[in-house]
This record gives C-alpha cells, sequence and structure tokens, in this order.
C-alpha cells in the first residue's frame, strides 16, 4: 500500500511546485500523482465534440510520489506516516510526530 491515497491532503516538498498543497486526483501507475491546481502543464487540442473550440487548455501534470507528504491538520505540517491501529483494532495511518490519525481513503 502506498503512503499517499487518493482524497489526501498533500504538500510537495521538492521540485518547482515546492510548498503547495492540495487534493490528491488519482494515483498513476509509474508512482506519480495528480494534485489538484498543482503543476500546471498546457495541452494543445484540437477541435473535437468534446471542446469544439480547440486551442491550449491547462491541465493538472503529475508529480512524484516520492516528492510529496501528508498535510498533518494537527501539527499544520507535512509529516510522514507510519502503521497504527484505532480503537476497534482496525490498522490506520498516524503521524509520526504527534500521532494524529489521517482520514481514511474514500471518506
Amino acid at each position: 500500500m502506498a503512503h499517499i491515497a487518493r482524497g489526501d491532503n498533500v504538500v510537495v516538498t521538492k521540485g518547482r511546485e515546492k510548498g503547495k498543497r492540495g487534493k490528491v486526483k488519482r494515483l498513476l501507475k509509474n508512482g506519480r500523482v495528480e494534485i489538484e491546481k498543482v503543476m500546471m502543464v498546457k495541452r494543445h487540442t484540437k477541435p473535437s465534440q468534446k471542446s469544439p473550440q480547440g486551442g491550449i487548455i491547462d491541465v493538472e501534470g503529475s508529480v512524484a510520489m516520492a516528492n510529496v507528504a501528508l498535510w498533518c491538520e494537527a501539527c499544520k505540517k507535512p509529516r510522514r506516516s507510519r502503521a497504527g491501529s484505532n480503537q476497534a483494532g482496525k490498522k490506520v495511518r498516524v503521524c509520526v510526530k504527534c500521532g494524529a490519525q489521517f482520514p481514511q481513503p474514500g471518506m
């Protein structure tokens, strides 16, 4: 299981987008993630049914998963996660520094 899941709030830790925060839109198979409003790139599109005008549009590019960290709401900082358990004994992700539980993916 990856340390990042769809819907997580993350921070970019390296590269030209360093410091930007956003929500993970999707995980790609090659170890990269798409984050809302981060790593915007230009795409030149031909006119089609979907976009009859065509032209140059902005879309989200991808960032390497190793270059993002989970955002801890308790610490208000990017943090690493470790495995822990909740009261029901279910495996969850917790903050390494403060022990706060990260929201479960899909919730």
